[in-house]
């Protein structure tokens, strides 16, 4: 190596390299973005994961919960999953848990949710998944090509007809299943997350409760700084520099246990990375290292094309939904480690425009939702090796939740009375 600091720089960009091979063998990982973002999805790999608990359902939904035009009562199918599993049944008042579909397809959400089976047991719960409209198989208009073609049709495709469709689907099985008095607790994801904080909040004599995980509700009208995400990541990036310096770093690395397998191949692979970045003539910039790095690490030694592809329609769907309500600002200013590229509203309402026809509504979230009087808890799938805060987190979280249910259950004893 030439110097400590490309040592810290191979150190860094194999843990980069790590991040983003993790990343790409996740089945859904909702974008919440200004570019939205594309994620492959292996469609054989996820049915086959597919429990064969699951019940599927399709209801007939209301096109438009709040007109009374003529084609507002044109309806669609909308899939909703079942798990019958871990149910205590309607005569016991056993709770039901329901899942929000996002900006995907419910079927990697299915095999990938962990909070719901995890948990369903000791709550005897039932679940339900419920698609998002627009997405998967719930797609009005008959097709995607024409759900998607125009803004007239995208025009029911937001968050206020996605949450109404999800109060009737919830009615509907509590009905359909005698289980009037079961309690309901509504949960999500990032985006899914958000449907789940603003369905509690319109849709309270449904939902006993919310339980919301990463979901960034006070994103929106700069309630929050552009720059927040990106400022924790570089502070992220500069603390192991202030801790230990970069042979510091180095030497901490060399005493991190090693796992068969894993860490062995990783320690192999960073002579490679770390060639290709020493290979580099001495005059390229730091990302033109790290470049070579990719290059040397993935065994190609010519340029990177990406390749023609088709768009997924989660792609299209939350470019849509970006363009109109969720408009999140997130952007860069010359305070971060990434290159500058500040949220501009003007531009961003231009670009919307051109696209559809029709300019975006930035404040309506805020209007109609409300900001900082929202309150989200988060959950995520439990691992082993999770650090004991935040094991200690989902504990709180589950309690949460059995508080919650217990005071239901004993203001109905009160009202049966």
């Amino acid at each position: 190596m030439n110097s400590p600091m490309v040592s810290l720089q191979c150190l860094l960009f194999v843990f980069l390299i790590f991040l983003t091979s993790v990343s790409a063998t996740l089945v859904n990982i909702p974008r919440l973005s200004p570019i939205g973002g594309t994620f492959l999805r292996d469609s054989e790999k996820v049915s086959a994961s597919i429990s064969e608990d699951f019940q599927t359902f399709y209801y007939d939904q209301t096109l438009d919960h709040f007109n009374y035009r003529p084609e507002s009562y044109t309806t669609f199918k909308q899939r909703y999953v079942i798990n019958f599993k871990y149910w205590g049944g309607a005569t016991s008042h056993a709770p039901i848990f329901v899942y929000f579909g996002a900006e995907a397809p419910l079927d990697g959400d299915l095999s990938n949710i962990g909070f719901l089976p995890d948990n369903a047991l000791q709550f005897k719960a039932l679940i339900v998944y419920i698609e998002h409209r627009y997405y998967g198989q719930s797609v009005p208009f008959g097709s995607r090509e024409e759900a998607l073609g125009n803004s007239s049709t995208l025009g029911y495709f937001n968050s206020a007809q996605a949450i109404a469709d999800y109060a009737e689907i919830i009615l509907h099985v509590k009905k359909k299943l005698r289980a009037k008095h079961s309690p309901v607790i509504v949960i999500g994801g990032s985006y899914g997350g958000m449907l789940a904080s603003w369905f509690r909040l319109k849709y309270p004599h449904v939902a006993l409760g919310a339980l919301a995980s990463s979901a960034p509700i006070l994103y929106f009208d700069d309630i929050t700084p552009q720059n927040g995400y990106f400022s924790i990541v570089t502070k992220d990036f500069r603390s192991p520099k202030h801790i230990f310096g970069a042979q510091g770093l180095l030497g901490y690395y060399v005493y991190i246990p090693v796992q068969p397998n894993i860490m062995i191949l990783q320690i192999i692979r960073l002579t490679i990375v770390c060639g290709g970045i020493d290979g580099a003539p001495s005059n390229t910039s730091i990302l033109g290292k790290i470049f070579a790095g990719v290059v040397a690490y993935r065994g190609i030694r010519s340029c990177y094309v990406n390749p023609p592809r088709n768009i997924s329609e989660t792609s299209v769907g939350w470019r849509w939904q970006t363009c109109s309500e969720m408009v999140i600002p997130i952007g860069r200013n010359n305070d971060t480690m990434f290159p500058p590229d500040p949220f501009i509203l003007s531009s961003y309402i231009e670009y919307c425009t051109s696209m559809y026809g029709v300019p975006p509504r930035p404040h309506w979230v805020t209007s109609y939702y409300g900001g900082h009087d929202l309150i989200a808890w988060i959950y995520s799938l439990q691992m082993q090796s999770d650090p004991e805060w935040l094991v200690r987190q989902r504990k709180v979280e589950v309690n949460i939740i059995k508080g919650w249910i217990t005071k239901y259950y004993a203001d109905l004893l009160t009202y049966k009375k």
